[in-house]
C-alpha cells in the first residue's frame, strides 16, 4: 500500500482495521484515513485494489472509499496456527509495550507500575462488594505484566480509625477468644454489627433532634433561588414565612440537641468512648493498640486464604497505620505554608472552591481533637510510596462511591507542589460500580446486610460439585473434584463481575452466574475442557500438529475460527488501551461460539458427515490439521482466561 499510495507505513497501519463480519473482508482500509492530498479517495481506492499484489491476500475490492482485503484461507491458517503452537502461553501478548522505549528493546528499561487494590477494612467480612476491586486490580496487574511492565501489587488496608475503638468496645462486651481463634473475621464482623446496633440505639434521640433542627433551618434559610427563566425576571421572589413559634421550636431543638450531646460525652457514650480510644491509639498507647494489632494480624491471615483461593497475591501489605507520623506532620506543614489548608472552628479543612474546584467543596484534614483523617494519611502515604518505588505509574482501584474523595485527594496533592505534585502526576483512579445484593440493595457491614464472599463461593462450589456428580464416568476421571468445583465456582462469580463495563454496578445473582447456559464462567470452562478431552481421545502428537498441512482446513467454520485466532493479539492490544475485562470476555465468547460451530459443521455433499470432526477425519493429515486448529483455539482460550484471572480446567 505504501508503494502504491506513498502514504506513511505508520499511518497505513493505524488506518487498517478488522471487520465485524467476514463478508466485508478480513481487513478494511478507509482511504480518507491515509490523509493524502491531491487524489480523490474513491479513485485511490480503485488504484490500490488494481495494483495490490500479495501471495497471502486475495485480489482486494474497492467499495466506494474503502478497500476490502480477504486473506487466502490456506496461508492465513499456516501463518496463524504455526505461530500459536510455537508461542504457546505467550501468544498474543506484547512485552515491548512496557519498555521506556519500545523501539530499542535491548537498551530500554521496563517501566514500573504500582496497582493498589482490594484494600478491605481489617476485621470486616470479606464480602462480594470487596470482590470487584480485588479481581479488577488483579486483572490490571496481569494485563500490565503481559505488556512487559514491572508490576507491584499493593494492598492498602483500612486498618486505622475510630471504628477500631468501636470494635474494641464491642469485643470487650460481646467477644469470645475461642470464636476469635476459630473464625476471626466472621466473629469480629458479628461483634461489629452488635456494637453498632447498640450505638445506633444510644444515638437515636440525638439523631432525631439533629434531623428536626436541620429541617427547621432549611425552612428559615432556604437555598437561594435559581436564576429566573427568561421573561420571568420581574416576578416577585416568594417571602420566607417564618413564625415566632417556629423560631422557638428551632431554639428548643438546638438546646435539647446540645444537652443530649453533652450527656453522651459525659456518660461517655459508645461513640465518645470509640473516639477517645482511637485518640489513645494515635498517641501510641500500648493498651489501646493491643486489640488492634491482634485484629490486624488475624485479618491479614484470613484474607490471604481468600486471595489464594482467587489466585491473587500481593507484593506489599501496607495500610493507613503504616504511614509515618513525621510524614503526616510534614504534609500538614506544606498544606499550611502553601495556603491550601485553613483553620475552621478548631479543625483544619481545605476549601477546594477557593482553589478553582468549586464542585469538590470542603474536606476535613484534621479533627478538632487533633486526630488525622484518612485523607491526611493518603496524602503522606502517596509520597512515601513514590519515594519507595519510584513508579512510572500508580493506579488506585477504588469504588465509584469514593469518586469525590479521590478527586479531592488528587487536587490537594497538585496544590501542594513538588514533590507531591510530581507523584500525583503519575497517578490515576480507576473507578468501578458497586455490587448490590440480589434485590438490588446496597450492602452495609454496619447494618449486617453484606453477602459473605466465602459463603457465596462455598454455595457455588457445592452447586458445581452436584452438577459434576451427575456424570459418574467423567466424575471418576477428575483428579481433585473438590478443587475443580471450587475453580468452576470462582470462574462463575468472576465472569459475572466482568460481564459489563467496570463503571456499571450489578446485582449479585448466584442462579444466573452458575448457569451452563449462555455466556457464563462455566461455559468458558466447559469449552476448554472439551478440547482437552478431544486431545486425549485423538492422541495426535505435538510434532504432527506443528507440521500439519493447514491448507486442508477449508470449511467456512474452520476458516472463520482461524481468522478469530489471528485477531487475539489485536484484542490484547485493544484491551491494553481500554483496560476493560469485557473486551477480552466478549472476544472469548465469540471465539468459543465459533469453536462450537466447528464441531457441528456438516459436509455440503453429505449432511450426515461432520466435516470438522477429528475422530472421523478422512486422513491422518486432515486429523492432524484439525487437531492443531482445536489445540490453537484451546491455547488462545487459556491465554485469555488466565489474563482474566481464571484457572482453565482440563476435566470437569
Amino acid at each position: 500500500i505504501q508503494k502504491i499510495s506513498g502514504a506513511e507505513p505508520a499511518i497505513i497501519n493505524n488506518a487498517l482495521a478488522w471487520t465485524q463480519d467476514l463478508k466485508h473482508g478480513d481487513l478494511v482500509l478507509p482511504v480518507p484515513a491515509l490523509r493524502l492530498k491531491g487524489k480523490k479517495p474513491d479513485e485511490l481506492a480503485i488504484e490500490i485494489a488494481d495494483k495490490f499484489d500479495c501471495p497471502i491476500v486475495e485480489k482486494p475490492t474497492a467499495d466506494k472509499t474503502f478497500v476490502r482485503f480477504f486473506f487466502k484461507a490456506g496461508p492465513l491458517a499456516t501463518l496463524t496456527l504455526k505461530y500459536v503452537l510455537k508461542q504457546k502461553s505467550q501468544y498474543g501478548f506484547n512485552p515491548l509495550l512496557g519498555l521506556e522505549d519500545p523501539s530499542k528493546p535491548k537498551d530500554s528499561k521496563r517501566k514500573r507500575m504500582v496497582v493498589e487494590y482490594s484494600s478491605p477494612n481489617i476485621a470486616k467480612e470479606f464480602h462480594t462488594g470487596h470482590l470487584r476491586s480485588t479481581i479488577i486490580g488483579g486483572f490490571l496487574v496481569k494485563l500490565y505484566s503481559a505488556a512487559g511492565w514491572e508490576t507491584i501489587s499493593m494492598n492498602y488496608l483500612g486498618d486505622w480509625g475510630k471504628q477500631y475503638g468501636m470494635l474494641s468496645q464491642g469485643f470487650e462486651k460481646y467477644g469470645s477468644e475461642a470464636e476469635l481463634e476459630r473464625d476471626p473475621i466472621k466473629h469480629l464482623n458479628e461483634v461489629y454489627v452488635k456494637i453498632n446496633q447498640d450505638n445506633a440505639e444510644e444515638q437515636k434521640e440525638a439523631k432525631k433532634l439533629a434531623e428536626r433542627k436541620d429541617d427547621l433551618e432549611k425552612v428559615k434559610n432556604p437555598p437561594k433561588p435559581m436564576k429566573p427563566k427568561k421573561g420571568k425576571e420581574n416576578e416577585p421572589v416568594p417571602e420566607v414565612k417564618w413564625s415566632d413559634e417556629q423560631e422557638k421550636e428551632l431554639q428548643d431543638a438546638t438546646a435539647q440537641l446540645e444537652k443530649v450531646q453533652e450527656e453522651l460525652v459525659a456518660k461517655p457514650s459508645i461513640d465518645e468512648k470509640a473516639r477517645q480510644f482511637f485518640k489513645r491509639m494515635s498517641e501510641g498507647d500500648k493498651g489501646a493498640l493491643k486489640y488492634w494489632q491482634k485484629f490486624r494480624d488475624l485479618s491479614i491471615e484470613a484474607y490471604k486464604h481468600m486471595y489464594a483461593r482467587l489466585s491473587i497475591a500481593f507484593d506489599d501489605y501496607s495500610g493507613e497505620s503504616t504511614v509515618m507520623q513525621e510524614d503526616m506532620d510534614k504534609a500538614a506543614r506544606v498544606l499550611q505554608e502553601k495556603g491550601v489548608s485553613e483553620d475552621s472552628k478548631g479543625a483544619v479543612i481545605v476549601d477546594l472552591a477557593k482553589h478553582g474546584a468549586p464542585k469538590l467543596g470542603k474536606t476535613l484534614v484534621k479533627k478538632r481533637d487533633g486526630t488525622s483523617l484518612y485523607l491526611t494519611r493518603d496524602v503522606a502515604g502517596n509520597l512515601e510510596r513514590f519515594e519507595k518505588y519510584n513508579f512510572d505509574r500508580c493506579i488506585y482501584v477504588v469504588a465509584s462511591q469514593q469518586d469525590v474523595h479521590m478527586a479531592q485527594f488528587f487536587k490537594i496533592l497538585q496544590l501542594m507542589g513538588s514533590p507531591y505534585s510530581d507523584a500525583v502526576a503519575k497517578c490515576e483512579h480507576i473507578s468501578f460500580g458497586m455490587v448490590k445484593d440480589p434485590k438490588g440493595q446496597t450492602m452495609s457491614t454496619r447494618k449486617g446486610t453484606v453477602v459473605s464472599l466465602a459463603d457465596s463461593l462455598d454455595s457455588a462450589k457445592e452447586f458445581m460439585h452436584d452438577v459434576m456428580r451427575k456424570n459418574d464416568d467423567k466424575y471418576k476421571q477428575v483428579e481433585d473434584p473438590e478443587a475443580t468445583a471450587d475453580t468452576l465456582a470462582i470462574s462463575s462469580i468472576m465472569v459475572q463481575d466482568y460481564a459489563g463495563k467496570m463503571i456499571n454496578g450489578y446485582n449479585f445473582d448466584m442462579e444466573r452466574m452458575t448457569s451452563f447456559e449462555g455466556d457464563t464462567g462455566p461455559y468458558l470452562q466447559y469449552s476448554h475442557a472439551r478440547v482437552c478431552s478431544m486431545a486425549r481421545k485423538a492422541n495426535v502428537s505435538r510434532e504432527a500438529m506443528e507440521n500439519a498441512d493447514f491448507t486442508l482446513i477449508t470449511a467456512k467454520e474452520g476458516v472463520e475460527l482461524v481468522r478469530a485466532l489471528a485477531q487475539w493479539p489485536d484484542v490484547f492490544l485493544n484491551t491494553y488501551k481500554t483496560r476493560e475485562p469485557i473486551t477480552i470476555l466478549t472476544y472469548l465468547f465469540r471465539m468459543t461460539h465459533m469453536l462450537s460451530s466447528c464441531y457441528d459443521a456438516k459436509d455440503s455433499n453429505n449432511k450426515n458427515a461432520k466435516t470438522m470432526s477429528v475422530m472421523y477425519a478422512d486422513s491422518e493429515e486432515k486429523k492432524a490439521a484439525l487437531m492443531a486448529l482445536y489445540e490453537a483455539a484451546r491455547q488462545v482460550l487459556g491465554n485469555g482466561m488466565r489474563l482474566l484471572g481464571l484457572k482453565p480446567v482440563e476435566r470437569m
